[in-house]
């Protein structure tokens, strides 16, 4: 029997910082020494950061990477090590290297470079095409591929397997959507059973401006089956043990395994065969989350990471004592500590009472620091200033939304006296509609909730008074009718239709694509419909001048859906 002890190595990267990227590859690798790994395997681009986009046109990028990339072979001794960096000189390539006993042994450049949704890799990199290669490590037949190239059933996992692979390292950047872990865990448990070889599956973890990457890098055996499954969200090393068993008893019994096209690979040895003389490790296999906890996880962490990548360590909330800006101090807290968020609440005179005292009970509920500016005085001067103006003309939503502005004012001038990054309050259902007030509500840093239809909203504040035990989010909160407060007992559903008609329709015109006389057929009323979409299309411009917010749909605003402002298709 021949034995193979791998480590997925789920580590999460700085964009950019290429010297504390490899420094805590070598962390990494000195707590392995001690662990007889024969081969530790890293994220994609482990050396740069995923995905580096325009970084990689600049050529002293790419010469860094390069070098960093010799750095950490010669740090290298018995354990291989498989890691990730962009490659380039007449091209530019996404690379995985193998390197061992202080120096690379083999490159693979990524051949399968996706192009939709977030990803852009065919504006950066070139196809590899050289030929495929495998590396014997104690007697056991190694390939290398890169993230996109397993998805596809007829990819270079197919050649890599059928040219005598028993092993695929395989390096990933995989961004996050909701439900999305399932889904590739599915995936991978059947390429490695089509392929009767066994892939090791090494995500990234952590946030990089819009995009989360929630790790759960996992092993599979030559059957399909799972050996080990690390949790989601937080940096984790997992070291299994892959017992190698020949592969021709399942491929004379499977048919997927049979005619095979590809005759067999150049091999390089790098160490032999030795005997097998100790139990197996038998490592975890991380449970699942509750998809209200995977969702709730993946804002706190991609909220965590974008505050301190981007050299901060405080953030200011405006507080209304609604849903959405309750749910971003919650988010907040559970990212950096009550004593790093600071909630302002700014009352003007159609705020309720019950917004402010559910205002401060979060407060307190949550040991959050919060100061009380009222807006009165300048909205009354802001009205008086603007009069000689709009004498003559009735009042509108001009003068309701002077007080979001106002806010805006206030939020951003604490931000630059005392240091604090503005997270906004925007979810997807108002962002969707233009439901927001431009350079008001939608001035800040960081827009955390901008991907959270209404409706889900509430499923996660429920959610998360459920897991502590007790109401952390006021229950006023979760069950008063929501509103701007801008006028007199004003309402949302004054202006929208409910929340559960609204997403509805948002789902399917945004991230579906169907257009407005597809979803009249579907069953919408046609009047809401022409007036939902309508509302989308003129709110594009708006959406280009807010901040970016976390990705956790399957098309988020953003670099995901990506529309022309100027658009008179109506569908």
């Amino acid at each position: 029997m021949r034995r193979l002890r791998v480590a997925t190595c789920q580590i999460n990267t700085v964009m950019g910082d290429i010297d504390g990227n490899v420094a805590q590859i070598f962390d990494v690798l000195e707590e392995l020494e001690t662990q007889d790994v024969d081969v530790a395997v890293f994220p994609e681009m482990t050396v740069c950061g995923y995905p580096p986009e325009d970084l990689v046109l600049k050529p002293g990028f790419v010469e860094d990477c390069m070098e960093a990339a010799q750095k950490v072979a010669a740090r290298t001794g018995q354990t291989a090590v498989v890691f990730g960096s962009v490659e380039g000189g007449r091209d530019i390539f996404n690379t995985a290297y193998l390197a061992m006993e202080g120096q690379i042994q083999t490159t693979y450049h990524k051949r399968l470079l996706p192009n939709y949704a977030v990803f852009d890799e065919r504006r950066y990199f070139t196809p590899g095409t050289a030929p495929l290669e495998l590396l014997e490590i104690k007697g056991v037949k190694v390939g290398l591929a890169i993230c996109e190239d397993i998805w596809s059933p007829t990819g270079p996992l197919l050649d890599l397997s059928s040219g005598g692979a028993e092993v695929v390292m395989v390096p990933n950047g995989s961004p996050y959507r909701m439900g999305k872990a399932l889904g590739r865990d599915v995936m991978i448990s059947s390429r490695a059973a089509d392929n009767s070889c066994a892939i090791v599956y090494v995500n990234q973890v952590g946030g990089q401006d819009e995009l989360m990457f929630d790790g759960g890098s996992v092993i599979f055996d030559h059957e399909g089956q799972m050996v080990a499954r690390a949790p989601q969200f937080v940096e984790h090393t997992c070291i299994a043990d892959l017992d190698i068993k020949p592969a021709y008893r399942k491929r004379r019994l499977d048919p997927r395994g049979q005619e095979l096209p590809t005759p067999a690979l150049p091999v390089k040895v790098l160490s032999s065969h030795a005997p097998v003389t100790t139990p197996p490790i038998r490592p975890e296999i991380a449970e699942p989350m509750d998809p209200l906890e995977e969702v709730w996880e993946a804002l706190v962490v991609g909220t965590r990471d974008y505050v301190r990548k981007n050299g901060f360590s405080e953030v200011g909330v405006a507080l209304s004592g609604g849903i959405d800006s309750t749910a971003v101090v919650a988010l907040a807290v559970d990212a950096l500590g009550a004593d790093k968020v600071h909630a302002v609440l700014m009352p003007s005179r159609f705020s309720s009472d019950h917004s402010v005292s559910d205002a401060e009970l979060l407060c307190n509920n949550l040991g959050v620091e919060h100061r009380t500016i009222p807006i009165e005085p300048a909205h009354a001067s802001m009205l008086q200033m603007l009069a000689p103006s709009f004498e003559g003309l009735e009042e509108d939503t001009t003068e309701e939304n002077l007080q979001s502005r106002i806010r805006g004012v206030m939020m951003m001038g604490l931000s630059n006296k005392l240091g604090w990054l503005i997270l906004t309050t925007g979810n997807k259902s108002e962002v969707s509609v233009g439901y927001s007030t431009l350079y008001g509500d939608t001035a800040g840093g960081y827009a955390v909730i901008k991907d959270i239809y209404k409706t889900k909203l509430y499923e996660m504040c429920r959610w998360r008074n459920m897991k502590a035990g007790r109401e952390i989010i006021p229950e006023n909160v979760i069950t008063k009718p929501p509103s701007a407060e801008l006028r007199p007992d004003q309402r949302d559903d004054q202006s929208l239709p409910p929340y559960e008609v609204l997403d509805a329709i948002l789902y399917g015109y945004v991230e579906q694509d169907l257009t407005a006389t597809e979803l009249i057929a579907a069953g919408h009323d046609e009047a809401i419909v022409r007036r939902i979409v309508r509302l989308v299309d003129i709110a594009e411009y708006k959406r280009r001048q807010s901040p970016p917010g976390i990705r956790v749909s399957t098309k988020a605003f953003g670099r995901d859906r990506r529309m022309p402002i100027t658009n008179r298709y109506r569908g």
